[in-house]
């Protein structure tokens, strides 16, 4: 192949198409538990957070909540991943074997968004959130009051969320959405001392912590004990006035080490003995290899 602009943009366009495809093929699962913020500058401040939407009898004046107290600011961060095509390649027709690799980057590109959400999700129990405290943690202040969404135990996490509501316990901020970029101008430095091409992906996003109410977090047995307890818990929470918020957990979220104990517990309808299972089909499973 001889090696001219029009060469190189026919290169580009097929392996834009071999990314995207690749991108919207890819398995992805962090919409299950985070909802999508968008970002125009960089960083936004979630204070927000600090006032659970609720509805009051309104008497007199409406009652303006003070979130002065809180802040929580998520900042974008940049991504990128890249390939060099060499250009001997190039030049002997040799371009389908870039292919699988251009096709990593798309898969790639969309599954970072599950490595950072669910990653967040695993150190939730030493990560703050917007209140100051860890975001799973036995003294979340409500009221005066110490409020816990942290089950104890060393073990493999697991987790019980209310995913029912547009607000969802974590947060993926994106800035800009998977562009997919090229270096490819025979001029360029690059070909001249190294003979590649180089083509890549980049974005700019982060994750962060929504409301803690919504998740609770537990490195205990995954058991009906501990599992009962669990859902007292998230059901009991109560705004700063003492409404109870209505939270009912909907979703048991898990890594591959625990699919067994919670299939177990919220998919089988009679246990060993044949008695019956009183949480079955209490939550849905959801097993995430990202928290393996």
């Amino acid at each position: 192949m001889i090696i001219n602009q029009a060469a190189l943009q026919g290169i580009y366009r097929s392996f834009s198409t071999i990314f995207k495809q690749a991108f919207d093929a890819a398995p992805s699962m962090w919409q299950e538990v985070a909802m999508r913020a968008p970002s125009t500058g960089r960083s936004v401040d979630y204070k927000w957070l600090g006032d659970f939407p609720m509805m009051r009898e309104w008497v007199g004046e409406r009652a303006i909540k003070d979130l002065s107290a809180f802040h929580y600011e998520v900042v974008n961060k940049d991504f990128e991943s890249t390939v060099a095509v060499d250009r001997n390649d190039i030049e002997d027709d040799q371009i389908g074997v870039y292919s699988p690799m251009i096709q990593g980057l798309g898969a790639a590109a969309k599954q970072h968004r599950d490595i950072l959400v669910f990653g967040l999700l695993k150190n939730g129990f030493s990560t703050i959130c917007f209140d100051g405290q860890y975001f799973f943690d036995t003294d979340h202040p409500v009221a005066g009051q110490s409020v816990s969404n942290f089950g104890g135990g060393s073990g493999a996490p697991w987790f019980l969320m209310d995913l029912s509501r547009p607000v969802k316990p974590l947060i993926l901020q994106v800035r800009k959405e998977p562009q997919f970029v090229a270096m490819d101008s025979p001029k360029d430095e690059n070909v001249f001392m190294r003979k590649e091409f180089r083509y890549g992906v980049d974005d700019r996003k982060n994750v962060g912590f929504g409301f803690w109410q919504l998740a609770y977090g537990s490195k205990d047995t995954l058991n009906s004990t501990n599992y009962a307890a669990a859902r007292a818990a998230m059901m009991s929470f109560k705004n700063d006035e003492g409404v109870p918020l209505g939270i009912v957990p909907t979703h048991l979220v898990v890594p591959p080490t625990l699919e067994e104990a919670g299939k177990r517990l919220v998919e089988t309808q009679n246990d060993a003995s044949g008695a019956g299972n009183p949480w079955y089909g209490t939550a849905k499973l959801l097993v995430v290899p990202w928290l393996a």
